[in-house]
Formats: C-alpha cells, structure tokens, sequence
C-alpha cells in the first residue's frame, strides 16, 4: 500500500531513505532544517570499510556494515542512472598497518573473523607490502591488505543521491529552521519555524546528531551525541597512495581528484564545526610516519563534520514501540556513507511491515527505555 513519509533530515541518512521509499512507490517529502548534506554527510572520507573500521569482532554493526557493502555496487550503480551524475566509486582494497610484532600478531587474530566473514584478505610485509604500495613507511612492519573494500566521493555521492531523489518525485524542503513534531500517535504532523504545517502516515527521524532533542516528543532516552571528525587534504601530482590505508591513529585516502584525504581526528566540542590546529597537527604527526612523502606538506583543505555517536556504538535502527507510525534511522556515527543503502532498505521494510533478520533488533530504538 502507498503511503505518504516524510523523512526528517537531508543528509545521506535521509536521502537514502527518501530513494528507496520512493522506488517503492511511496510518496515521500524529506524536511530539513538547513541544507541537505551540509553536516557530516559532506565531510565523510567516503571510506567502504567495514572490515577494517571493526577491529573486536563480527559484532551488529560489523554485520550491517558488511550487508551495506555487499548491495553498494548495485546501488550506486542505480543512484548514477536516475540522478544522471556520476561520482567517484573505486574498489581500491584496504590496507591496515602495523608497526610493530605485537600489532602484527593482532592482525593474525583478526583476519581468522574476517575469512569466516568473507574476507579473501592476507598479511602481507617485506617488499610483497611495498610492491603494492611503493610510498609507505619502510618502518612499517607488516600489513593486511582487504581486496573486499572500497571508497567514493561523498560530496559527489549525496549530491548525485539529491539530485535523484528530485528527479523520482521526491519533495525535498530545506532551511526550515526548526521542526516541531505536533502528532505522531495517530497521524504525523510536523510544523516548521514559518508555521508551515506537513502531514503524513508515517515520519522517518534522521536528524542525525539532533536527534536527542527528540527524546522528550517520544518518552524515550536517545543517547546520541555529536562527535567532531576533524579531516585534511593534500593536493597530489599523480596517486601515491593505491589504497585505503588505516592505522590505530587515522587513515589515508586517495581520490580521483589528485587529492589525499586524511582523517580523522575526533574530539567531544558540542556542536561546533570549526578546526583546530591541534586537531590537525595530530593528523599530520601520524600520516607523515605512514608516508614519509608528506612530512614537509602542508595540508590545502581542513574540514570539519559532526558524528552521531550513540551511548552504546549502534544505530537507532527501527519502529517505535509506541507507534510504529515513526521509525528511526540515527546514530552511524563516522559509517553513514557506508550504512546509507543497507540503512535505507532496512527503514523501507519496516515500514512495508516486511520480515527483517533477527541481529537488526540490536538496533531498537527503544532499548534505552524511558527518558528523564
């Protein structure tokens, strides 16, 4: 049965949900309080990584990330010819390094989950490690390389995301300042700052770090709280840097725009975007003993985005218990571009009433119970 969502929140959260409630024939209104992607959605490193982000185990989020991954060719494939724009999708492989035989040997323990996982990935050191990465640190004593991962372009990917939602019918409103929640019991009403009224059958909350101003319209506890990444880029001549590559302190990403991105690091500063110097010298402390290359570079681009960080490491992923006229979808934290389709499907199914797998109840909203 077709019904009319309104998705609150334009960043890749929204927007994914908004394309596949819209594929599924839905008519679909996305509400956002400012412009779409402008948070951590447009300062993502656009990493694809769910094995080399999970260092403890195969845990849910682990398990979602893996599901996202495995339907992202199809998907971006899908949003490129409705949206008509293209954007940057490189199946590069994944290296995680090491500097030391004690990190090595953690690697071992980590690649036996990974293999039962579907990982084909292997340590590789010695000059097999430089063959393939010919700029790294001789320092480094080991890695292993994950041929299963890739990365894109974000700003690129939640524009050509946009862009298709407008193109499938769907009403996207942005700078609307404040979003009040007037009815959700028997019906959805949402009013903007301008008195502005939208209604609906059903509301899908991906109001990213903002949602814990909720907790109060619905009764629950929504621990989720804004992480600040802090990201730098360095201007290339060629690609020096063939593959993703991550190390206890960051990570480093080359792009098809000659540009090497490098992330991220995190502080707890509110909702303040600014960058820090302090923040960025501790990037560059660490990728110039990756690549030595870099030591004399100074960084051409600093930025800053918001993580939705949640009290427990999951998403809020589901209907509420109260009504299941809203169902959530926050909390990715620093793996929104990567659980964007995963995410999205999930959220449709729900509303659809479909049969989701039983690991996703990790995800409940609800599991924080009442709030204060």
């Amino acid at each position: 049965m077709t019904e009319t969502i309104l998705v609150m929140g334009g960043g890749v959260i929204g927007l994914s949900c908004a394309f596949e409630l819209r594929n599924r024939g839905h008519e679909v209104a996305v509400l956002e309080i400012n412009r779409c992607g402008g948070q951590a959605s447009g300062a993502a490193a656009g990493m694809l990584a769910p094995y080399s982000e999970n260092a403890e185990g195969p845990d849910e989020f682990f398990r979602l990330g893996l599901e996202s991954l495995r339907v992202y060719p199809e998907w971006q494939s899908h949003v490129k010819r409705v949206s008509g724009m293209a954007f940057e999708y490189t199946h590069s492989g994944s290296l995680y390094i090491a500097y030391h035989e004690a990190d090595r040997l953690a690697l071992e323990g980590r690649i036996l989950w990974q293999r039962e996982h579907g990982s084909s990935g292997t340590i590789l050191e010695g000059e097999e490690l430089f063959q393939i990465e010919p700029m790294l640190s001789r320092n480094v004593r080991a890695a292993l390389r994950t041929p299963e991962e890739s990365h894109l372009y974000s700003p690129d990917y939640v524009r050509a995301l946009e862009q298709a939602c407008r193109l499938l019918g769907v009403r996207i409103y942005e700078n609307l300042e404040k979003l009040t929640i007037a009815e959700w019991h028997s019906e959805i009403v949402v009013q903007t700052a301008d008195q502005r009224t939208f209604g609906g059958d059903r509301l899908v909350v991906c109001s990213g770090a903002w949602a814990r101003e909720l907790a109060d319209t619905f009764g629950i506890a929504i621990p989720v709280y804004p992480i600040r990444g802090q990201i730098c880029a360095y201007e290339t001549e060629t690609k020096p840097v063939r593959h993703m590559v991550f190390g206890n302190q960051g990570y480093l990403v080359g792009k098809e725009n000659s540009t090497l991105v490098c992330g991220a690091s995190e502080d707890v500063a509110g909702f303040d975007t600014s960058v820090t110097d302090k923040g960025i010298e501790r990037l560059r402390r660490w990728n110039k003993q990756a690549f030595p290359f870099l030591a004399n570079r100074v960084p051409f681009h600093r930025w800053a985005g918001l993580r939705p960080s949640t009290q427990d490491g999951l998403p809020l992923i589901g209907p509420l218990s109260a009504s299941n006229r809203v169902v959530m979808a926050v909390g990715h934290y620093r793996n929104g571009i990567l659980l964007s389709p995963a995410t999205a499907k999930l959220v449709a199914d729900y509303v659809e009433g479909k049969r989701v797998p039983d690991y996703h109840r990790a995800f409940d909203p609800d599991r924080f119970g009442r709030s204060d």
